[in-house]
């Protein structure tokens, strides 16, 4: 998985759906880390890739954006896990209703004069 690049503004349609991506994917955790002093970090692991060698670590998404994401309802926060050192929530996708489609409207007949 490719880290997600830093998006230059918040509303980047873009970098929005790349974030959704990542949050969304059923296989990756990310979680936002609040700070006593209001730091904030939206972060997931990354773990590592075989054959590769590389290691896994931590990758931090861009806080403006996932910000501005909640801030619009397109992701969650789960239940706060709290230390002494900081709180931490499960950050989830929000998935859209499907659209539903109107029913076909029936045309009413054709009345031809004779």
């Amino acid at each position: 998985m490719q880290p997600v690049p830093d998006p230059a503004r918040a509303g980047d349609t873009r970098a929005s759906a790349d974030l959704l991506r990542v949050i969304g994917d059923p296989g990756t955790a990310v979680f936002l880390t609040v700070r006593p002093d209001g730091r904030r970090r939206y972060c997931y692991w990354q773990p590592p890739e075989p054959g590769t060698g590389r290691t896994g670590c931590y990758v931090a998404l861009p806080t403006a954006a996932c910000d501005a994401l909640h801030s619009a309802g397109r992701i969650t926060l789960g239940e706060p896990l709290v230390d002494p050192a900081r709180t931490t929530y499960r950050v989830r996708a929000v998935r859209k209703a499907p659209r539903t489609l109107a029913a076909p409207r029936r045309l009413a007949p054709v009345v031809r004069a004779a």
